[in-house]
């Protein structure tokens, strides 16, 4: 069963090792580079120095890629996991695929396509990345990238389907996690040639946990565990660290934190984050990555028949309160600062305004290849192809095509979008 991991819908066209055709297919795909214009959680433009998606993506591959060496060694006399580990390629494929699909403004853009597409077979981040892959991806004419087949199980953080979702909850400020409606079958491909035992469990939907207002998934694949993890370790050190360096966060609050969450150990970072040394404050930040690197385990969950999902990637319940407690820090005083969420809200506008405007003037608004797909598929609703285009959007490219669209005396035909 391994081997069919390897399958993809159209064979290569060259003779290569899998996992780095995928890995180079994502980098050299228009969705990777545009990542360098997202907003990660500071808006793009506000500085030179900090994250976006794209830097974030790579950040994650590489944390994702030092998880990897850790559990090969940590494990090496344990087969059944050594064998099911994912090589360099694969983990930093997902790493770098893992945001694709995130709309411009961060979640408040996602909120605002959500909102939107409700009634026309949803959205959500992770289900545009998928979608991507398997058809919107210039590697192929019909399968997207057409990336390997555990590729795309490692990107499926909520194999749930929006329908099956959406009856859960009503439009909120936090889309159910899924993927889209357009993407059942490619769901299905991906996981055939699981037992049926398996494929029920799995796709299990999740909807009495009572602080999961919105119902998700119970499970992800062993991959996707990891890529995981290396996504939480990236957000909760690296933005923090722009916090500090942009002094959004002082000194006082961290203190003021590592009390709140009795993290004592913490106090004895506290000069060097703050100070003014900067290579200082570079080893805090990597011997933190590090040290949660190291703390990653492997544990056999007795439910699965099929290793790639009965495997997980965990960190024991001290380390994920401490990445818990450090997302919670960054996300109440960056994420939630005033300055921060009135862009995020001008954001969210703009896109639903946008959205609006596009939708009823696809053929005067509308570049050509999106009119044409409009065409081609009656069977979908034309707002999914609406959706795409948006989606795809940079933060600039959207703020400039909403100058050209609605301001007075705002842009050229010669000027470039």
């Amino acid at each position: 069963m391994a081997n069919k991991w390897l399958e993809r819908k159209e064979p290569p066209s060259t003779q290569w090792n899998d996992y780095a055709r995928d890995r180079a297919r994502i980098i050299h795909s228009a969705s990777f580079r545009r990542l360098q214009g997202k907003t990660q959680v500071l808006g793009v433009g506000e500085s030179d120095f900090y994250r976006t998606r794209l830097t974030h993506s790579l950040e994650v591959a590489q944390i994702g890629s030092g998880i990897t060496a850790h559990l090969s060694k940590k494990y090496k006399d344990d087969l059944p996991i050594r064998d099911y580990l994912p090589d360099a390629n694969l983990i930093e494929a997902l790493g770098l695929a893992h945001d694709i699909g995130h709309p411009p403004f961060g979640h408040k853009g996602e909120a605002a396509l959500s909102e939107k597409m409700w009634d026309f077979g949803g959205f959500e981040g992770n289900g545009q990345t998928l979608r991507i892959c398997t058809r919107l991806g210039e590697s192929s004419e019909y399968n997207g990238l057409n990336l390997t087949r555990r590729t795309l199980l490692g990107l499926l953080k909520y194999p749930g389907v929006f329908n099956d979702l959406k009856a859960l909850t009503g439009p909120t400020e936090k889309p159910p996690k899924c993927i889209l409606d357009t993407e059942r079958r490619e769901l299905a491909w991906i996981i055939d040639i699981l037992p049926n035992s398996d494929k029920d469990e799995f796709l299990r939907i999740d909807n009495i946990n009572p602080s999961n207002e919105n119902g998700r998934t119970i499970y992800k694949s062993f991959d996707c565990s990891i890529m995981e993890l290396s996504d939480d370790i990236a957000y909760a050190v690296h933005d923090l660290e722009d916090a500090i360096a942009l002094k959004i966060i002082n000194a006082e609050d961290f203190r003021l934190w590592a009390n709140e969450n009795n993290i004592e150990g913490y106090m004895k970072y506290i000069d060097d984050l703050f100070g003014t040394n900067h290579p200082k404050r570079k080893k805090v930040i990597s011997d933190m990555v590090h040290r949660f690197i190291d703390s990653v385990e492997v544990k056999k969950q007795g439910l699965f028949k099929e290793p790639l999902i009965d495997l997980k990637a965990f960190v024991k319940e001290d380390i994920s309160k401490e990445i818990s407690a450090l997302k919670r820090l960054t996300y109440k005083k960056v994420v939630n600062k005033y300055e921060i969420k009135t862009i995020e809200f001008r954001g969210g506008r703009l896109i639903s305004e946008l959205f609006d405007i596009l939708n009823q003037n696809t053929e005067k608004l509308l570049p050509e290849r999106y009119i044409n797909r409009i065409k081609e598929n009656p069977q979908v609703p034309k707002e999914r192809f609406v959706c795409d285009f948006i989606a795809g959007m940079t933060d600039n490219y959207a703020s400039m095509l909403y100058d050209r669209i609605f301001t007075t005396n705002s842009g050229s035909i010669f000027s470039k979008l």
